[in-house]
């Protein structure tokens, strides 16, 4: 039967995914652009800035990602009851996240010092360590920003409103472009901090875009209908259920950022070439990873409002759409990898370093190489595993993640490191650890246990002591 010439989207199609993926994607441009120019930055400021930034940068992100996934959580919650047409609820969600996020800050201080005994540990040359050890604390001590954006901003992704994300976000990184010139280098009146002044430009720009966040989100319509008693109370049953279905992918992201950090800091273990060249090509594959987290949580939205609406074949659907516009990008940008390696270098060139561009485009470029591939495998896992989120498979994402990072890719390295292999043969074991990922979660996804799985149950939820809450 051919459905109706009318000009309805069909649901999990394109139309529907770019409309939601749009300003994400956007939104991550700019995140990725921001990236980009601190590394620019940091790399013309002096070659040890840009050996401590990703390390000391990663190892933060590590220590608090857990808290930014669980509150985060809150938005495929948010999702699924306005799928199932309760926005009341969608408002009581992001606030059961946004007192996680509160109730993490004291959480993430007390993981400082585990930080700077892992950068004690690393072995890595002692003014890189100390520049990782500055850089590491100013953005822990802030790190209340990553989980409470995560939560604000998951109501408008779950509800569809992405343009808000887009436009706080866009907003917050051009601040921070601008902070990191003034910052590192000392302009506008600013002191020159080097490394120091990147970290406290990401705290600041951070902190602005959480206020614009929690303003849009007090001022949404349905917030203000209810009272700001009302939206924000304490509802300890849907709050269970968020950490319920938020640990597992908050365990998740640690262990697979976790993983990740390991492999960077073991490469710093190679001399300052390898170290360096690593970052570099790291920090040019943000280009092409940044915004497929945006298909990735595209999927997640769209399925999560699909599940909630009970219509699991559309969900199917939308799984797929993301797949196929995630790898049609990842093919362009990564053609860019492969034909112009050399432009992309010579903007990271670092200052004072002791080797020349020639050298370290003789390792880059094969790693170039490695990164496009990966690219292609790390698409399916980003998409298919943020979609299998959407669709409250949790439990399935964390196992597999934990399985792979652990048991496959941390012990290669390790072993490789010990068998004498270079700096290529640690970035060829990664990108089979992404082959093995983007497998599995291409076989659950095509099982489809994940559309049994309710994540408000049959009927929409309804909160304990009534008469309160509402």
């Amino acid at each position: 039967m051919s459905r109706p010439l009318d000009d309805t989207p069909l649901p999990g199609g394109y139309r529907e995914m770019w409309r939601i993926a749009a300003p994400l994607l956007l939104s991550m441009a700019s995140y990725t652009i921001m990236q980009f120019c601190d590394r620019v930055f940091l790399s013309r400021y002096s070659s040890v800035a840009i050996q401590a930034a990703l390390p000391a940068g990663s190892l933060a992100h590590t220590l608090i990602c857990f808290f930014q996934a669980v509150t985060g959580y809150a938005s495929t919650f948010t999702a699924h009851y306005h799928g199932a047409k309760e926005p009341e609820q969608c408002v009581r969600s992001a606030a059961q996240g946004i007192w996680l996020a509160f109730a993490s800050w004291p959480l993430i201080l007390l993981l400082i010092p585990v930080g700077l005994w892992i950068i004690t540990m690393s072995g890595h040359a002692p003014d890189v360590a100390a520049a990782e050890r500055t850089y590491f604390l100013i953005l822990m001590v802030g790190g209340i920003n990553v989980p409470l954006n995560s939560a604000a901003g998951g109501y408008f992704m779950g509800i569809g409103r992405t343009t808000v994300n887009l436009i706080s976000n866009a907003f917050g990184c051009s601040l921070n472009v601008a902070l990191n010139y003034a910052m590192i280098f000392g302009h506008w009146g600013f002191p020159e901090m080097g490394v120091a002044g990147a970290a406290y430009a990401t705290l600041i720009s951070g902190g602005v875009v959480c206020l614009i966040q929690l303003g849009l989100f007090w001022r949404d319509p349905v917030f203000q209908a209810m009272g700001l008693a009302r939206a924000l109370k304490l509802d300890t049953a849907l709050l269970t259920r968020i950490i319920r279905f938020g640990t597992p992918s908050g365990l998740q992201l640690l262990m697979d950022v976790g993983s990740f950090m390991v492999f960077i800091m073991l490469t710093g273990r190679m001399g300052e070439l390898a170290f360096a060249t690593s970052n570099i090509a790291l920090s040019i594959n943000h280009l092409a990873f940044a915004p497929l987290l945006g298909f990735g949580m595209a999927a997640s939205i769209v399925v999560g409002q699909h599940q909630g609406a009970q219509r699991p074949a559309a969900s199917q659907r939308a799984g797929y759409t993301g797949l196929k516009m995630g790898l049609t990008y990842m093919c362009v940008i990564g053609a860019t990898f492969v034909l112009f390696p050399h432009a992309y270098f010579e903007l990271f060139r670092p200052k004072n370093a002791g080797f020349t561009t020639e050298e370290m485009l003789g390792l880059g470029r094969n790693m170039l190489l490695l990164v496009t591939v990966s690219g292609l495998l790390d698409t399916v896992s980003i998409v298919l595993s943020g979609a299998l989120k959407g669709a409250g498979d949790t439990r399935f994402v964390m196992i597999y993640m934990i399985a792979g990072s652990w048991l496959m890719l941390v012990p290669g390295a390790l072993l490789l490191l010990w068998a004498g292999a270079g700096i290529l043969g640690l970035w060829g074991w990664l990108a089979t650890y992404m082959c093995v990922l983007a497998v599995g979660f291409w076989w659950r996804w095509q099982q489809g246990r994940w559309k049994t799985i309710r994540v408000i149950g049959s009927r929409a939820y309804i909160p304990p002591d009534t008469d309160a809450v509402y």
